[in-house]
């Protein structure tokens, strides 16, 4: 029985659905541009900032050395897993840049550079790749969220946040980060139409690096882009050059003060490219080819506002020397804290579990506790 096909008289029938099917907004309004925005390298880029550009260049030459040196460190054992972000930069630099100190960010796995440049300290972003602790930071100090390895689960928390924020009548935004692959979850969904619904102050960035592990793009769906996706919940969708520094920290930053100002939530989608594999632990050739990398290579953000800022004459052999040095200072350290043996106390894993523990919990903690005497008498006793 479809809509018109009511039972009863005659009176009731209709042969149209009611009005309340009509769309609460207009959907032209919310569609993002046929093509992604760019402002390097246009008209539009003579009116940016000078000095907004030189902390990018700043911002990307330190993120592009800190993948660097976490892809080196798992090659000598002291990561056990990196998920680089590597040619992916200008959309964490900016993630981080746009926010207030009282925002939020929400990271994936992949995002430890958007944590850094908000002012996390770099081993604390990487204890949790490095297996020691439950997080290695606490969230509230930064406001960064945990890093969140399953896909997509860190968003629903950033809508709840930004709900809650908004309730309290608090000025504050949530940026939640997102891969192409997380848009696939159930839980990218839920929290686009509980933000749109709620019309929570939420920024949702999804960094298209065309592929979820080993799964092109093409492969998770059919729409035109995902950007698209946004007029599905109600909110606008925009579509940015995700390898573009300038224009990404733009439409991020419209989206912040949007939501800031009681807009709602956006969707944005920045197309970039993930120069390296999925992580050490990927084989990449095994499904794309070194050509597809190669084109990518020509359009690295640190290229694109390189040449930006060396055709205005903002950048100069000390700028460039300057931001370098400023970056191998920052290597070396995370490297020299690396090689240190963290000092781990197994009792730790009992900790920020239950905020009362269980009845379980406590016997489990009991024995280990007993067995670690165990063990340090029998040490001393060696001796």
């Amino acid at each position: 029985m479809t809509v018109q096909e009511l039972p009863g008289d005659a009176a009731a029938y209709r042969p149209t659905p009611p009005p309340a099917w009509q769309p609460r907004t207009d959907p032209a309004l919310l569609l993002p541009d046929a093509e992604p925005l760019r402002v390097l390298g246009t008209e539009a880029a003579a009116s940016a900032d000078p000095a907004l550009l030189l902390r990018l260049y700043a911002e990307l030459v330190r993120g592009r050395r800190y993948n660097v040196q976490a892809t080196a460190l798992t090659k000598q054992g002291r990561l056990a897993v990196y998920p680089s972000s590597t040619g992916q930069e200008a959309c964490e630099v900016a993630a981080a840049m746009v926010l207030e100190e009282r925002d939020w960010l929400f990271p994936s796995y992949r995002d430890t550079l958007a944590a850094v440049a908000r002012g996390l300290d770099p081993v604390q972003a990487l204890t949790l790749l490095r297996g020691d602790w439950h997080t290695g930071y606490d969230p509230r100090e930064h406001r960064v969220a945990p890093l969140c390895t399953p896909l997509a689960t860190q968003l629903p928390h950033a809508v709840g946040l930004a709900h809650a924020a908004r309730l309290k009548g608090d000025d504050v935004v949530a940026l939640a980060m997102v891969g192409d692959g997380g848009t696939s979850e159930g839980d990218f969904h839920e929290a686009l139409n509980f933000a749109a619904v709620w019309q929570a102050p939420v920024v949702f960035l999804v960094q298209n690096n065309g592929f979820a592990i080993s799964v092109p793009l093409a492969k998770q769906t059919a729409a035109p882009s995902l950007a698209h996706k946004a007029v599905g919940y109600g909110m606008p969708g925009r579509l940015v050059d995700g390898n573009d520094a300038a224009a990404v920290h733009q439409v991020l930053g419209e989206a912040v003060e949007r939501a800031r100002r009681g807009g709602g939530p956006t969707l944005v989608e920045a197309v970039t490219y993930r120069m390296d594999a999925h992580t050490n632990a990927d084989d990449a050739t095994r499904y794309r080819v070194d050509s597809e990398v190669e084109t990518w290579r020509a359009h690295d953000p640190i290229t694109l506002l390189e040449r930006e800022l060396t055709e205005r004459g903002l950048l100069d052999d000390e700028t460039r020397r300057s931001a370098a040095e400023a970056a191998e200072t920052m290597a070396a350290r995370l490297r020299e804290r690396m090689n240190a043996d963290p000092v781990l106390d197994p009792m730790d894993l009992f900790g920020h579990v239950y905020a009362e523990r269980t009845s379980q919990l406590r016997e489990q903690a009991e024995q280990l506790r007993a067995e670690l005497d165990a063990a340090a008498d029998a040490e001393g006793e060696a001796r």
